[in-house]
C-alpha cells in the first residue's frame, strides 16, 4: 500500500502513538486494540487505517482474524531521519557549553 498521508501528521495524534506502543509489544486484532481505548471500534479502525497508509503498521491474516504489528523498518527510517537533527543539536549544545564555560572563567 502506497503511503498517502504525512507520516508526522499520523504520529502527531496521541491515540495513534498509543496504538503503536500497544502493538510494538505484540501483534493485535482491531477488536483487541479497540478494547484498550475509550473509543468506538470504527474510530480505532480509522486510526489503524492511517497508520497502515503511512506504512507504520502492517497487517497479517491469521485464519479469520487480521493482526496488526509495527513496521520496524519504517520506524527505523524515521529514527535515522531524526538522528541527524539530534547530532546537530548535540553539537550546538556542546559549543554553547564551551562558550558558557569560557564566560564563567572570565568572570572569576
Amino acid at each position: 500500500m502506497k503511503a498517502r498521508r504525512d507520516i508526522f501528521q499520523a504520529l502527531a495524534d496521541p491515540t495513534r502513538r498509543a496504538i503503536l506502543l500497544l502493538i510494538a509489544a505484540h501483534a493485535m486484532t482491531p477488536n483487541a486494540i479497540a478494547e484498550e481505548f475509550q473509543a468506538s471500534r470504527q474510530a480505532v479502525s480509522k486510526h489503524i487505517q492511517i497508520l497502515t497508509e503511512c506504512q507504520l503498521v502492517k497487517q497479517e491474516q491469521k485464519g479469520r482474524e487480521i493482526y496488526y504489528h509495527i513496521n520496524a523498518n519504517k520506524i527505523e527510517e524515521i529514527d535515522k531521519w531524526v538522528e541527524q537533527f539530534k547530532k546537530t543539536l548535540e553539537s550546538q549544545f556542546n559549543e554553547l557549553d564551551k562558550v558558557l564555560s569560557t564566560i564563567k572563567k572570565q568572570k572569576k
